[in-house]
């Protein structure tokens, strides 16, 4: 393995542990569901609408934390299988400089063009 295949790993092994710490302190700062705030002094109904509307953020941005993760621990896998820096779709090679901006990157730019265009189109 280069030195910058090893630095790319280093970067997504790195990107891993944050991703899960983040979302560790999310499990952490959740409060459970039959705990409620009492006495708001805008009434019931403001306070669930403001419980629901803070829940839906948290979602949100557990599930997107946990798509960057999964894209991170995509391109450990194809490290293990000698398959890093190849386009899921094409096979090709992947250009270095994507790569060294986007160490999780799994489609050239080709592909992920096709793919942006196609997902536009539905």
């Amino acid at each position: 393995m280069t030195t910058e295949s090893n630095l790319l790993r280093s970067r997504l092994e790195s990107e891993r542990k944050r991703l899960l710490g983040e979302l560790e302190q999310i499990k952490a700062s959740t409060r459970p569901f039959d705990e409620r705030r009492e006495g708001s002094p805008f009434g019931k109904r403001e306070e669930e609408a403001t419980e629901a509307f803070e829940l839906e953020k948290r979602l949100a941005f557990e599930r997107r934390l946990r798509e960057q993760l999964a894209e991170v621990e995509h391109a450990l896998e194809k490290f293990d299988q000698k398959t890093y820096g190849l386009c899921d779709i094409c096979g090709q090679k992947i250009d270095p400089e994507r790569l060294e901006a986007l160490p999780q990157a799994n489609l050239c730019l080709s592909c992920k063009a096709k793919q942006a265009k196609n997902a536009k189109g539905k």
